[in-house]
């Protein structure tokens, strides 16, 4: 039974309005009500005498934070289904849970891979900026903005989870010929109504394809997946879509093949913005060679309350004496996950 004492717990974010008030009508709830990201001094204070913190991706829950925290803290609870910003390992080893929110997020992700796929070779971006910028439209001409179409080009997918599936499913009705490289081969049942062609060689695929989609998590093995050397193997004049993470590629020989014309263009959600966005990114940007989304691809209010209630559900199960149904073991764990 669930202790009749609220547990106690820190929000590093604003969320939703509805999960805030679920959230404070089932624990005792600390909000951070400027909506900025805390330093590490400052989540370490907010946590005295509280059980549990509900942190993001913006929150880095590295060792040394790990080791400051209060000892009355159990419970990490990710707001998100990536997990980068936390070590995971350190958790483990100074007796912490981490839990995350997998799966809410799939097909709004989903959907705006499929809107930056059709972005690019449609130059959707540009034409809007063009009517924007010069207030006047001469009209219709046959040469004006054309584009590439999508039916019949190869798109390859890396990493076909959850995520990529529902692309590949998306990109199948708009005629596209799926690829894909993944870990492991995917069964009959899912390759079979996509037509889908598995590859266990990246790089062959990489020069087979137009476009190349990334939807795999950010782990030491897939740290610069898309490195240097394989954007330059890439097909000439093709396009790499990423609303994934910005570690999966190497961005500066990514805005060094687009700069020398080897490929098209990108599509991206996430980029390096640690010390702000790469100028030559922002600058093939506004000739429209690059388009750049700020990290939206999951940001639809029903994704947001999803993972809100998902928390909430980590949080009970854990305060209630129960496995969290999402929670998250480092590698050197894996074995022994009951």
């Amino acid at each position: 039974m669930m202790s009749s004492q609220k547990p106690n717990i820190l929000v590093t974010r604003r969320l939703p309005e509805t999960i805030e008030a679920r959230m404070a009508t089932l624990f005792e709830t600390h909000v951070n009500q400027d909506d900025v990201t805390l330093t590490s001094d400052d989540i370490v204070e907010g946590l005295e005498g509280k059980e549990v913190l509900v942190c993001s991706i913006t929150d880095q829950i590295d060792a040394d934070l790990i080791a400051r925290l209060p000892k009355s803290v159990r419970l990490i609870a990710q707001f998100g289904n990536g997990i980068d910003n936390i070590d995971v390992e350190a958790a483990w080893a100074a007796g912490l849970t981490v839990t995350n929110t997998p799966s809410v997020l799939t097909e709004d992700t989903a959907d705006m891979a499929m809107v930056l796929m059709l972005a690019l070779p449609r130059r959707l971006v540009e034409g809007t900026q063009m009517l924007l910028r010069d207030r006047v439209w001469p009209g219709w001409s046959p040469t004006s903005m054309l584009g590439h179409r999508l039916r019949g080009k190869n798109l390859g997918i890396v990493g076909m989870g959850r995520i990529g599936t529902a692309v590949a499913q998306r990109a199948k009705a708009f005629g596209l010929n799926i690829h894909y490289f993944s870990r492991n081969r995917r069964p009959p049942a899912i390759e079979t109504p996509l037509g889908a062609t598995y590859w266990d060689d990246l790089d062959a695929m990489l020069e087979a394809v137009d476009i190349v989609s990334l939807h795999t998590p950010h782990t030491r093995e897939t740290f610069h997946i898309l490195s240097a050397e394989r954007l330059q193997r890439m097909k000439a004049g093709s396009f790499v879509v990423n609303v994934s993470r910005p570690e999966l590629v190497d961005e500066a020989a990514l805005v060094d093949q687009i700069e020398a014309g080897h490929l098209s263009g990108a599509a991206l959600d996430v980029f390096e913005n640690r010390r702000g966005i790469n100028p030559r990114l922002l600058a093939l940007a506004d000739t429209s060679k690059v388009v750049l989304t700020a990290h939206m691809a999951s940001a639809t209010l029903e994704a947001r309350v999803e993972m809100g209630e998902t928390v909430i559900v980590n949080i009970r199960a854990f305060m209630d004496g129960h496995p969290p149904p999402h929670r998250v073991l480092p590698d050197s764990a894996h074995n022994l996950r009951t």
